[in-house]
């Protein structure tokens, strides 16, 4: 690390120079060895989880390191590449590493029950408690969220979007970009790779699971919707990006593909 010398003589560390990182609702900076980015009403209830979670021995996920002077959190930086969604389509053995890590934090997660209500940024700026057969899901594992190091995953980030919800509806989100059902990779393929993601998870059947991607996905429209009206920076930010409309489009779209898939996996 560069350093500078103090008055005394002695050398004193130079404060690392922030790197914007960019992202889809605003990206964050990376300072050193740490990630910051802007915190919420939801946040203490994601450090709480983050930190149970690490407590508990998952890994593939970032650490709390609390909040900085400048109101941000501070979150370790983990080592490795994003996915560009957009213009890769992931290796089978990284989607079915991410469908298992999946599958091991809802079965870690589904005995966390925090001790009352909570505020969740999905859910508005209320407390709400988990319901029965509720866990607390990431709720937003895109590819796009995903760390992949020398070909393999390794971390899911970006977890201020954690909050009560379904498992299934976790796995139908992976499955969006994942897959990805967002966009047109030939329905045979599609099916392949569907049948990874359903042996990976061993829970639901691939019909079943196409039945919670619309669901999901209708549901993702409507949270940035709300977001946007109530004014959140990250679900605003989405909004200079088409959204939600840009995912009303994709999921019409789906929908047409859907029989060719459905076809493909019979």
């Amino acid at each position: 690390m560069p350093r500078d010398v103090a008055p005394s003589g002695e050398p004193t560390p130079v404060d690392p120079v922030p790197e914007h990182l960019p992202g889809g609702s605003g990206g964050v900076w990376k300072v050193g060895r740490t990630v910051r980015r802007p915190t919420g009403p939801w946040t203490p209830a994601v450090h709480e989880l983050l930190e149970w979670l690490a407590a508990e021995g998952l890994g593939g996920i970032p650490h709390v390191g609390g909040v900085d002077d400048d109101g941000r959190e501070i979150l370790s930086y983990v080592e490795g590449r994003g996915v560009p969604v957009d213009d890769e389509v992931v290796l089978d053995g990284v989607l079915v590493e991410a469908v298992g890590w999946l599958r091991d934090f809802h079965d870690l997660v589904d005995s966390y029950r925090p001790d009352g209500p909570r505020v969740w940024r999905q859910t508005g700026t209320e407390p709400v408690a988990l319901e029965p057969g509720q866990i607390v899901c990431h709720n937003d594992p895109g590819a796009y969220n995903w760390i992949i190091q020398s070909g393999h995953f390794v971390a899911m980030i970006d977890w201020d979007l954690a909050g009560p919800g379904d498992p299934i509806d976790d796995l139908a989100f992976l499955c969006w970009t994942g897959i990805p059902l967002y966009r047109d990779i030939g329905a045979a393929e599609t099916a392949r790779r569907l049948d990874l993601v359903v042996d990976a998870y061993a829970e639901w059947g691939p019909m079943t699971l196409l039945d919670a991607v619309e669901r999901r996905m209708t549901t993702a429209t409507e949270r940035i919707a709300a977001g946007i009206e109530r004014g959140d920076p990250g679900m605003l930010n989405l909004q200079t990006r088409g959204e939600p409309q840009r995912t009303r489009d994709r999921l019409a779209a789906f929908r047409e593909r859907r029989p060719d898939i459905e076809g493909a996996l019979s």
